[in-house]
């Protein structure tokens, strides 16, 4: 049989209330100078209008599936469900990608299970706000994954289909952090490759609604992801308990740092500051204890100097 000149690439979308920003994103996709890709949109259950929207960009490659409100994990496992391709891209329905974005990610893939690089961060009207350029790790980086989630969302990643397959799906009973359990997952199956260059493959729209809310809402979320990550047998099989529950202790102190950081920028200082302080004993760093002096004093400091405290950026 003749190989394909392109990987087929799946693009798997879920989305919900999303119509402000969805267009954006097909727009993106549909830009794409890769010419060998199709997108499977689940809507999960909306009521603003995102149908009406995603209906406005006819497509052939692009198919929209709807759903009663189950959540985002159950969204992309329906997609996953019906999507096939040679390689699998997780979009958010609120972000956009670069119009080369899949054509550096395919060129990068090779025989690695993923391929991911740059992104940067804009606020919710889309203005830029941070570029996150590298270096990124690579090869196998299971150790530094299990540390931190390395990736904004799955935009910015390209993922062989064998891969997400052996992983299997995603968690729908974790409210916070399913994706990177599932990164976690694929890493168990092979390496990462970065893309060359220092331009962005994904634009990832800061909005106060996010994932982040839902943890500054309850701090304590996050436990039942690291359980599930912690406690998979192929990971203990691989690492060893005594090595895992090292990586784990320093897993919890970052997440406090970002509990804290996002309380904050919540504006629940008070609590903020404390998350902070306890992520500080747990894991000592000398760049943290200066930013977290300067949480302390936040409120005389302008917004400009606030930094990684700044609160969310509002659409104008």
């Amino acid at each position: 049989m003749r190989e394909r000149p392109f990987l087929h690439i799946r693009v798997v979308m879920p989305a919900f209330n999303v119509a402000p920003w969805i267009g954006a994103a097909l727009t993106s996709l549909q830009e794409q100078t890769h010419p060998d890709w199709s997108a499977v949109i689940v809507d999960d259950g909306s009521t603003d209008g995102t149908e009406a929207v995603v209906a406005q960009h006819q497509d052939p490659r692009i198919r929209l599936i709807r759903q009663a409100n189950a959540g985002v994990s159950a969204a992309r496992n329906r997609g996953l469900e019906e999507a096939g391709g040679d390689a699998v891209l997780f979009l958010d329905a609120d972000d956009w990608l670069a119009r080369d974005a899949m054509a550096r990610l395919a060129a990068a893939l090779g025989p690695a299970v993923a391929a991911y690089g740059p992104f940067c961060f804009v606020s919710e009207s889309g203005a830029l706000r941070q570029r996150k350029r590298g270096p990124f790790p690579q090869g196998d980086i299971l150790e530094r994954l299990l540390e931190q989630n390395l990736f904004a969302n799955g935009g910015h990643m390209l993922i062989r289909r064998s891969a997400v397959d052996a992983a299997g799906r995603f968690r729908t009973d974790i409210t916070y952090g399913e994706d990177w359990e599932f990164w976690i997952r694929v890493a168990l199956h092979g390496s990462f490759v970065v893309t060359p260059g220092r331009a962005p493959l994904l634009f990832v729209r800061q909005r106060a609604s996010g994932a982040y809310l839902r943890l500054a809402h309850d701090p304590t979320s996050f436990r039942s992801c690291l359980d599930a990550a912690f406690d998979h047998p192929a990971l203990i099989a691989r690492l060893g308990r005594d090595r895992l529950a090292a990586l784990r202790a320093r897993t919890e102190a970052e997440n406090a740092w970002i509990i804290g950081r996002e309380l904050i920028r919540h504006g629940d200082h008070r609590a903020g500051c404390h998350w902070l302080r306890q992520a500080l004993r747990a894991k000592p760093q000398a760049k943290r204890a200066v930013l977290a002096g300067a949480a302390h004093m936040l409120g005389l400091l302008p917004e400009a100097l606030q930094g990684p405290f700044r609160p969310y950026p509002r659409a104008q």
